[in-house]
């Protein structure tokens, strides 16, 4: 599998453009969307269900957010008919053990990142989801 496109999802947009850059100096993804709310994303993600191109390999996910925060947005990303298995990462500043508890509720869940997101993270991601570089 090639990581063709990442979708970001986080409120920060420090932390949004930081993980683009990383993500595009290690070749990561070949295209990155950036959302800085939850709801933008879950939109995209259902005007795409059946379309396996527009939709991405890989989603890095925050949980504290407005509007809707990470958790919101698993349980609505659950419920949709994604044509596609999407891997999902939370990517977080959260250190909290119910939080790290919680993530345990979702099977879709490849993992549970601490920000700041590194190389190393990447790679290690990379391996978990078996990405071909």
């Amino acid at each position: 599998m090639k990581n063709k496109k990442t979708y970001i999802i986080d409120d920060d947009k420090i932390s949004l453009k930081l993980m683009s850059l990383l993500i595009s100096r290690n070749k990561f993804s070949e295209e990155i969307n950036s959302f800085s709310n939850a709801q933008s994303a879950l939109d995209e993600l259902k005007k795409n269900c059946s379309d396996i191109e527009n939709l991405p390999d890989i989603i890095l996910l925050d949980l504290n957010m407005p509007v809707m925060d990470g958790w919101q947005f698993l349980d609505e990303f659950i419920c949709l008919p994604i044509a596609k298995d999407i891997s999902v990462f939370i990517v977080t500043s959260s250190i909290n053990p119910v939080d790290i508890e919680m993530s345990k509720k979702y099977n879709m869940l490849k993992g549970y990142i601490m920000k700041p997101i590194t190389a190393e993270k990447l790679k290690s991601m990379t391996n978990l989801i078996g990405v071909i570089s």
